[in-house]
């Protein structure tokens, strides 16, 4: 198993390990590729591993009761998921989806178990890391349940705009914005109200659109027009 160091030195909850710490994690763990839309992770599968993205993006979903796609997050490069059920020892409780071709490290639970053991302040990087998603969590929930269609969309690309997106001189650039049906399933609409929503704020001057590229013209500004 060869993975250079540096890639886990990436990752919230090992960034601060000494190097020999992080060759005790090399062994322990393994490697698998995904092609792009291969499943990961299914809802309801045991929780017996934690996966760190290498390399590539997934999505994080779940399906509503009448079968519709439910974007809860998208991850990417040094991003960690399957953490929930490693701790609990329950089922997933989502789909993750490749949405690009990908590279994962896998830590099995009772070897990762044994690394917090070993290494608690693993634990406390961990529970802050949970800490942020749960409030991410908090704020998709608000947005979905008491703002309006422009609202949601508004919250979505704030979210994408904070994990992904590049400032410069207070203008937000979000290089590969996902799909539009992608967009749709993490904002709870549809596809036509996400293309008409995104003209309608660059029409208000409010982002800059160029292929799959966004820019928000002036973030600090749509953020207080929006969260």
């Amino acid at each position: 198993m060869e993975i250079e160091s540096t890639s886990l030195q990436f990752v919230p909850i090992f960034a601060d390990l000494p190097t020999n710490t992080l060759t005790e994690i090399e062994k322990i763990g393994s490697k698998s590729k995904y092609i792009k839309d291969e499943p990961i992770l299914l809802e309801e599968d045991a929780g017996n591993a934690l996966f760190v993205i290498l390399s590539g993006k997934v999505k994080v979903s779940r399906s509503s009761n009448d079968g519709r796609e439910v974007i809860l997050t998208m991850l990417g490069e040094s991003d960690f998921f399957g953490e929930m059920a490693i701790l609990d020892g329950l089922a997933r409780s989502a789909n993750v989806i490749a949405t690009e071709e990908s590279v994962v490290f896998l830590i099995q639970r009772n070897d990762f178990l044994k690394l917090l053991h070993d290494h608690p302040e693993i634990s406390i990087i961990l529970l802050q890391e949970l800490t942020s998603r749960l409030r991410n969590a908090d704020m998709k929930i608000k947005a979905l349940s008491l703002k309006d269609a422009e609202g949601k969309v508004a919250t979505v690309l704030l979210q994408i705009a904070e994990y992904s997106g590049k400032i410069k001189a207070g203008v937000v650039e979000i290089s590969e914005l996902p799909i539009q049906q992608d967009l749709a399933n993490m904002a709870g609409t549809s596809r036509e109200t996400i293309s008409r929503t995104l003209h309608s704020f660059a029409k208000r001057g409010f982002v800059e659109l160029e292929g799959n590229k966004l820019r928000i013209v002036n973030f600090e500004e749509f953020k207080e027009n929006f969260e």
